[in-house]
C-alpha cells in the first residue's frame, strides 16, 4: 500500500451474542495496522437479543454497519457472519470493497440440515438454552484467553432455530456469483463446514470476480480464536489489497505463525 493511501475500513461479523468480544483479537490487530474497523451484532445476537432473527434483518444490520464506517467496506464474516456477508456483497455490491468470508463452505441447504434443526431444538428445551455445554466443549477445543472470550460474549443458542431456517432459504452459490467484489474463502484445516469450499470458490470466480482460498493448519471451525494472528494477517491482506485497487492480484500468504504453543512453523495453504 502506497503511503498515505487512506485504507478501506473492515466490518467484523461474527454469529456468536456479543461480536465484539468474539473478534477482539482481530480489533487489536488492525487498529495496531491503523485500520478502521467496526464489529457489529445481529439480530437475536448480543445488543440485539431482543430481536427476532431473519435474514432480511441480519443482511440490514450490516448494510448499516457498512454505512457508519463511510458506505464502503470489506465485510469479515465467520459462520453465520460469513453466510450474512455473502447475501449482503451479492445484495448490495456498490458498498462492498471485497468480502472475507470465513467457516461457512457448506451451502445451507445440506442434507445435515435437519439433524442439526433437531439438535438445536433439543439444546433450546434445555433450561440453560445449552450454555453449560457450550463452556466445557469451549475449555477443550480453546487456548484460555480465546475461551474466556466466547464465555464473555456468551452463545444465541435459543435463536440457532430461526438460524436454520432462514439462512436455509438462501442460496450461497447463486450469491457469490453474483457479486463483483474480491473474495477470500478462509476456513480452518479441521473445520467440518469445508466441504463445498472449491464449490464456493469456483461460484466466485464464474463471473471474473478474483476469488482465493486460503486454508490455516491447525484450526477448527473457530479459525478467528485458533489462529489469531493468520486469521488478522490474511484481513490486512486483503485490505491492502482492496485499498490499492488491486483485488485482481490477491496477494499470496505468508507463513503462519503458531499459535497454540511452540510447534513447527507451518505456511497457510491455499488453492488458486
Amino acid at each position: 500500500m502506497r503511503q498515505g493511501q487512506e485504507q478501506v475500513p473492515v466490518l467484523l461479523v461474527h454469529g456468536a451474542r456479543t461480536s465484539r468480544t468474539m473478534w477482539r483479537r482481530q480489533v487489536e490487530i488492525l487498529d495496531a495496522a491503523g485500520v478502521p474497523a467496526l464489529a457489529v451484532d445481529l439480530p437475536g445476537h448480543g445488543t440485539r437479543m431482543a430481536e427476532r432473527f431473519t435474514l432480511a434483518g441480519a443482511v440490514a444490520a450490516v448494510d448499516d454497519g457498512v454505512a457508519a464506517l463511510g458506505g464502503r467496506a470489506l465485510v469479515v464474516g465467520l459462520s453465520l457472519g460469513g453466510y450474512v456477508g455473502i447475501e449482503h456483497r451479492a445484495r448490495y455490491p456498490e458498498r462492498s470493497a471485497g468480502l472475507v468470508a470465513s467457516s461457512c463452505c457448506t451451502p445451507p441447504q445440506t442434507r445435515v440440515r435437519d439433524a442439526w434443526l433437531l439438535a438445536m431444538r433439543l439444546v433450546e428445551s434445555r433450561p440453560d438454552h445449552g450454555a453449560r455445554l457450550n463452556d466445557l466443549l469451549a475449555g477443550l477445543a480453546l487456548d484460555p484467553q480465546s475461551a474466556r472470550d466466547v464465555a464473555e460474549g456468551g452463545y444465541a443458542l435459543e435463536v440457532m432455530v430461526d438460524v436454520l431456517r432462514e439462512v436455509a432459504a438462501s442460496d450461497t452459490l447463486t450469491a457469490l456469483a453474483a457479486g463483483t467484489s474480491p473474495v477470500w474463502l478462509l476456513n480452518g484445516r479441521w473445520d467440518h463446514f469445508r466441504g463445498r469450499e472449491r464449490s464456493m470458490l469456483a461460484a466466485a470466480r464464474s463471473g471474473g470476480t478474483p476469488a482465493r482460498l486460503v486454508v490455516v493448519p491447525r484450526a477448527t471451525h473457530l479459525v478467528s480464536l485458533d489462529a489469531p494472528v493468520a486469521y488478522a494477517r490474511v484481513v490486512l491482506e486483503a485490505v491492502a489489497a482492496v485499498s490499492e485497487g488491486a483485488g485482481a492480484l490477491i496477494p499470496r500468504s505468508r507463513a503462519a505463525a503458531p499459535t497454540l504453543g511452540p510447534r513447527r512453523r507451518e505456511p497457510l495453504s491455499s488453492a488458486r
